[in-house]
């Protein structure tokens, strides 16, 4: 037999029973969050052109699209971000609404060799889209809703990273102003990868030739993660004031949720430089203990909705429900425990028994006799079988 009668496609995987359930529930839980706070549902096609992810600023890479062609030869993309769509949604059918609007999806995404993701093709997201809202109270609002999507998922033991765009860059614009420049946009582009995976060696060959205030500033990047006092080292590093006034708003931001009690939550790493051409301001990302990568994802992106021809600032994040479901130790799933056997013309009263117990504990037997359906109930594990007849319901002993 072929192989691909018997199993998926690499990168795809089929779910069963308790997964499915944990799943649902989780993406459920915070979908109620989102409504709760005044945000409202948007859908978008699985199926998007090209051209719509290739835009200025897009973070991801062609090569983990999944692409095929219609029938016209246009090339088309099972959706790999929800972002890129709702930002064409909010410059066009949605125009006219009043801003802010506030958003969210639940729907999946597709990429190839995707991280986070147990490798898999196929990723449950669930986020938020806060389009039409600048400053500081957006941006706390996005940060405290990631915060409560992890609780409201079941999450107890996690944390929020936070950085900003506007520390590294600031440091990078005044190391370019330098007499000593020499690094070209490749050499930048290195420089950020190797703060972001924290190769340490590499950077400080990077940054060698030089000698001035912002080199030792971005050397110091890898090591600048921790609690509130990584922003105060942070400050002594540099007086570049555009560096500074990232640090202050960071500061801001955790002084407003310490104040709502939720600063436990919060740490800061700001080597948060992946995705730069995307991000505009704060970047933040949430680990739960135990994780091996982030299972949430978000920041600030002023730039992307202009490309779609209104300048609109937005800010939002995204939770990998699948990562999210997999790490937490939910309830465990309710298995069937009741089997209900009915005797010719008692479907009626069966079916009322099944109405009485707990949802998903009974299954409906369709045994052909009373001592068929005591056999399949020994074989699936059940504890019971209760038979609906004419004199009306008994139960049957199993353990005999």
């Amino acid at each position: 037999m072929e192989s691909y009668k018997v199993s998926t496609p690499e990168g795809t995987r089929d779910r069963f029973f308790a997964e499915c359930e944990e799943l649902r529930e989780i993406r459920a839980a915070i979908v109620r969050l989102f409504r709760g706070r005044g945000y409202r549902e948007v859908s978008t096609p699985s199926l998007e052109y090209y051209d719509l992810f290739m835009r200025v600023g897009s973070p991801l890479p062609q090569e983990s699209m999944l692409k095929l062609a219609d029938h016209s030869g246009s090339i088309l993309v099972l959706r790999p971000d929800c972002t890129t769509p709702i930002a064409r949604v909010a410059a066009t059918r949605l125009s006219e609404l009043p801003l802010p609007l506030r958003l969210y999806y639940d729907q999946n995404i597709y990429r190839s060799g995707a991280v986070n993701t147990g490798n898999s093709c196929e990723i449950a997201q669930c986020g938020i889209e806060l389009i039409g809202a600048e400053g500081l109270r957006a941006d706390i609002e996005a940060v405290l809703m990631a915060v409560n999507a992890l609780q409201a998922a079941g999450a107890s033991s996690f944390r929020i990273e936070l950085g900003h765009r506007g520390f590294f860059q600031a440091l990078i614009s005044e190391l370019l102003a330098s007499s000593e420049a020499i690094l070209d946009n490749d050499g930048i582009e290195k420089l950020r990868d190797c703060i972001a995976v924290k190769n340490i060696a590499l950077l400080s060959d990077l940054l060698k030739a030089y000698n001035c205030p912002a080199a030792k500033a971005l050397s110091h990047l890898p090591w600048l993660f921790g609690g509130i006092e990584v922003l105060n080292e942070a400050e002594k590093l540099t007086s570049n004031s555009e560096a500074l006034a990232a640090i202050a708003y960071l500061k801001r931001i955790y002084s407003e949720l310490d104040a709502a009690g939720l600063s436990g939550y919060l740490s800061f790493d700001l080597g948060l430089v992946q995705d730069l051409d995307y991000y505009t301001g704060i970047i933040f990302r949430g680990y739960i203990r135990g994780a091996g990568s982030f299972v949430l994802a978000g920041g600030r992106y002023d730039s992307l909705i202009e490309s779609f021809g209104r300048s609109l600032p937005a800010t939002g994040f995204a939770v990998y429900a699948d990562a999210l479901a997999a790490l937490i130790d939910n309830k465990p799933f309710q298995e069937t425990d009741t089997v209900v056997y009915y005797e010719e013309g008692c479907l009626s009263l069966a079916l009322d028994i099944m109405a009485a117990l707990p949802e998903g504990s009974a299954e409906l037997s369709h045994c052909s006799n009373e001592s068929e359906a005591r056999e399949n109930a020994r074989a699936k594990g059940a504890v019971r079988l209760l038979i609906a007849g004419q004199k009306g319901v008994r139960e049957v002993e199993l353990n005999g």
